[in-house]
């Protein structure tokens, strides 16, 4: 064999095992990027869920009008005019939800660059 082609039997085994030791490495980095991703969105799914209004007090005053409706007949009919289908928020709370679906927005789109980085 000459001088080239020992250098080049060199050069490829070299780029191999660089290669594959870098692949290695990023494959378990991406790992750990999609296992916090998905913690994150889960955390910040909890904190929005938990931020919403309770809807229940609604469904049970309309329960509580049926009821009164059912047992007095129409005589007991109310106006249910005051039962507010919109929540007034401040804007310090619309702050907050806007830039929590922000976050479960970039944490879903990490994520799923996550699984395309681990199947590329």
């Amino acid at each position: 064999k000459d001088v080239k082609s020992k250098f080049w039997a060199t050069y490829k085994k070299v780029s191999d095992e660089y290669d594959d030791d870098f692949l290695g490495r990023a494959h378990g980095d991406i790992g750990i990027i999609l296992t916090f991703a998905g913690l994150l969105s889960a955390v910040i799914s909890t904190f929005i869920g938990g931020m919403q209004p309770n809807s229940g007090d609604t469904t049970n005053e309309l329960l509580l009008q049926l009821i009164q409706i059912t047992a007095g007949g129409t005589n007991a009919v109310q106006n249910i005019g005051n039962l507010s289908s919109v929540t007034p928020y401040s804007s310090s709370t619309v702050w907050i939800q806007t830039l929590a679906y922000i976050g479960l927005a970039l944490s879903i789109l990490a994520a799923f660059g996550a699984v395309v980085g681990k199947q590329y």
